[in-house]
């Protein structure tokens, strides 16, 4: 089955634009029907799965490319180990972010319970920057 430009973007839920780019850039394989237009098949969803995972990650371009570019290799051990780095760096990454992520919520719910002490009238409301003062505005966390 060949999936048009339009269809193909609709199914990874991104702009034709960005196809385009992946097609350009060679990390997205295509082929051409007989008035020259990109069309997309199976192995072209394939790549594209693998793209977005990599990209839903967090990784770069560049590391998408690496990895693409490693994929079109022999298979080999160091091909392997090169391609398993590249997740083990997104890994790392999204570690991270899920930390930044937890530390958000964290600071959340302590705003969230401020303003319900406040709601309570058990603290004064101290929220308002435009009532501040250099002894009353709060230190950022």
């Amino acid at each position: 089955m060949y999936y048009t430009i339009r269809q193909f973007a609709e199914m990874f839920h991104t702009t034709e634009h960005t196809i385009r780019y992946y097609t350009d850039i060679g990390l997205l394989p295509c082929q051409r029907d007989g008035g020259n237009r990109r069309v997309f098949d199976e192995e072209s969803v394939n790549w594209m799965q693998g793209i977005t995972c990599l990209k839903n990650c967090g990784a770069s371009i560049e590391d998408i490319k690496e990895y693409c570019r490693l994929c079109h290799l022999e298979e080999n051990e160091e091909n392997l180990t090169a391609r398993y780095q590249i997740f083990l760096k997104q890994r790392d990454e999204a570690y991270k972010r899920l930390e930044e992520a937890k530390a958000t919520v964290e600071y959340m719910n302590h705003k969230v319970k401020h303003y319900e002490d406040i709601l309570a009238g058990l603290v004064p409301d101290d929220t308002n920057p435009e009532k501040w003062t250099e002894e009353t505005r709060p230190e950022l966390h």
